[in-house]
């Protein structure tokens, strides 16, 4: 089994686009037969994040994960197909995930609680990819969990891009946080007051500093719909309206 995900860019989405994402699109997908889906959109729940990062022009606005057998193989070039009529541009990432905090069971199709923010991570190149690793995996994930109120943190390190010219990446980042993190930085970082907060913050950029997430990084808020999982005893096989 591997996990593929699919970058989407393109101009600022409106909720037309969204919708036909969540119904129209995740169904053309589901009849793929993939063995796991889910679907990110920077929809008017989250569009006006205070995290928001962006160095890529245009922007990610969406991302699709799946899984499959072959990362090669038919299904994910049918998906790619169906994809690039959807976005001005679309890159897909092999990549390998850790899995520090689960995120909690949803009803297939249904939103995801609160704030899906999703990092682009980039390796500095006088920084070999062990010891890029060792800081990231190793070193920062603790301190990413204790200084910010994540309840699901996912990370994906890219093996390799499965469409020419995708932008280099080395990691897709997925961490939810409570709906109110949105607006409040209190609420983003589980702060209980304003010391708290510059002390949290203090230590996150340290931390991020150590193998260069505090610079060249792209950091997009979504809503996030699981609509199949490879690791349900019966993976849902669920209808979407069209």
């Amino acid at each position: 089994m591997e996990k593929v995900i699919i970058t989407l860019r393109g101009a600022e989405p409106d909720e037309r686009w969204c919708a036909r994402m969540r119904a129209r699109v995740a169904a053309d997908l589901l009849d793929l037969d993939l063995p796991g889906l889910a679907i990110n959109l920077r929809d008017d729940v989250v569009r006006d994040s205070l995290m928001t990062l962006t160095t890529m022009e245009p922007p990610v606005v969406g991302f699709v994960t799946l899984w499959t057998q072959q990362s090669y193989g038919a299904q994910v070039n049918a998906a790619l197909a169906r994809l690039r009529s959807e976005a001005d541009d679309v890159a897909a990432y092999l990549v390998t995930e850790s899995v520090p905090l689960s995120p909690p069971d949803t009803v297939p199709g249904q939103r995801s609680p609160g704030l899906a923010n999703v990092a682009l991570l980039r390796r500095p190149a006088d920084m070999d990819e062990a010891t890029w690793l060792t800081r990231w995996h190793v070193d920062h994930t603790p301190v990413a969990i204790d200084t910010q109120a994540t309840f699901g943190y996912v990370q994906n390190a890219v093996v390799r891009a499965l469409t020419p010219d995708a932008p280099m990446l080395a990691a897709i980042v997925e961490e939810l946080f409570p709906e109110e993190a949105v607006s409040d930085l209190h609420a983003f970082f589980g702060a209980a007051d304003d010391e708290d907060l510059r002390d949290r913050m203090e230590r996150m950029v340290a931390s991020t500093a150590a193998f260069g997430a505090n610079r060249d990084v792209d950091t997009v808020p979504t809503s996030r719909y699981v609509y199949r999982t490879p690791f349900a005893a019966n993976p849902a096989r669920r209808t979407v309206d069209r």
